[in-house]
């Protein structure tokens, strides 16, 4: 149940032989990110259980389980950064009903991503998908 944008994140890394040269494009997507707005920076955006600083605000437009799932991210690494990048590819765009269905890990395996980040940067990962499928399922309730 991915998103277009997602998907061109696979294919991309599809073509691309080596883990040093998908890393460098998981940081180039990083890199294109729009900045995320320094007050949205707070104990509330913060991401717990990461080892760089994250934050993740969401953003919904409507109500109920069709309300529409965004979100603005940031990290001071750029590998995470990256990271929020190819989660905001996957969940941008979806209701929030459709954000709690997808398996995130299942996705972000076929990017290889669950073989080569350390323990501490997929613990983090881990995290930032808990704190969005949190939201979406808060929201889809409401």
């Amino acid at each position: 149940m991915a998103t277009e944008a997602f998907e061109d994140i696979a294919e991309t890394f599809d073509f691309l032989d080596d883990w040093e040269d998908r890393y460098r494009h998981v940081i180039e997507l990083g890199r294109a990110m729009p900045p995320m707005e320094e007050a949205l920076k707070s104990p509330f955006t913060k991401v717990e259980g990461c080892a760089s600083q994250v934050w993740i605000h969401p953003v919904l437009q409507g109500a109920g389980p069709s309300a529409t799932f965004d979100f603005t991210g940031d990290s001071d690494a750029m590998i995470v950064r990256g990271l929020i990048a190819v989660l905001h590819a996957m969940y941008s765009g979806l209701s929030v009903a459709e954000v709690t269905q997808v398996d995130a890990m299942a996705e972000l395996a076929r990017l290889g991503l669950d073989e080569h980040l350390s323990s501490q940067r997929s613990n983090g990962l881990r995290a930032m998908v808990g704190r969005i499928q949190s939201v979406a399922t808060d929201a889809a309730r409401a």
